[in-house]
């Protein structure tokens, strides 16, 4: 089983994102031995964002006709999108930054959105060619926007993940949730307290998650 581990917030050691997505790979290689783990930090290692290179070939370009500078960006594009299907796990830290999610992880949403690749175009509607994995998304946010309706309408973090990974095909995502981190002392400490729990329970061992289920 490949796992893989992607971080997206710029707080280093100060991230709560970063230190729940470590928690939860942590929890998921203690429950399924024999797992294989590669690391990717969008922070360090960020692609740029789309423009006229890195859109070379979806342009329909001729690939023998791509300069210098397109080709080494198609290479980044085909890299990380070869590293996301082939991931049977992806343990996804996912701050909310104004409402969304930092621009580094939408770039590389934009880069592994490939037609022919995560999905495609049909007669009857796109499908999605990224499916058989789970997603474990590790939510982080100052304030309160599960379930209260005043705030519900501004979360365009998880809902907007939802609908790219389904576009995807991907049907199991998980929430590690935090919310509320700004709230203050207590606050903060019940948003943690919940992550954790959340952790232990998405990072079940398949076989108890299947007795669980079945009883």
């Amino acid at each position: 089983m490949k796992l893989l581990h992607i971080d997206a917030s710029p707080l280093a050691t100060q991230s709560v994102s970063r230190r729940l997505t470590a928690q939860t790979v942590d929890a998921w290689a203690a429950a399924h031995p024999g797992l294989t783990i590669e690391y990717l930090d969008l922070i360090k290692d960020a692609p740029s964002h789309l423009d006229m290179d890195s859109l070379g070939l979806r342009l329909g370009l001729d690939a023998d006709g791509l300069t210098a500078e397109q080709k080494r960006e198609n290479a980044v594009s085909e890299a990380l999108v070869a590293q996301f299907l082939a991931a049977d796990v992806v343990v996804l830290g996912a701050p909310m930054y104004t409402f969304s999610v930092p621009s580094q992880l939408k770039a590389w949403i934009d880069r592994i959105a490939q037609a022919g690749r995560t999905f495609r175009y049909t007669a009857s509607g796109p499908q999605g060619l990224a499916g058989g994995k789970t997603v474990v998304l590790v939510s982080t946010r100052g304030g309160a926007y599960s379930g209260t309706p005043a705030e519900l309408p501004m979360d365009h973090q998880e809902s907007y993940l939802r609908a790219v990974l389904g576009f995807f095909g991907v049907t199991d995502v998980r929430i590690v949730r935090a919310e509320g981190l700004a709230t203050g002392d207590a606050g903060r400490a019940k948003a943690l307290a919940a992550a954790e729990e959340a952790i232990r329970t998405v990072t079940r061992p398949l076989a108890v998650e299947a007795q669980l289920l079945a009883a």
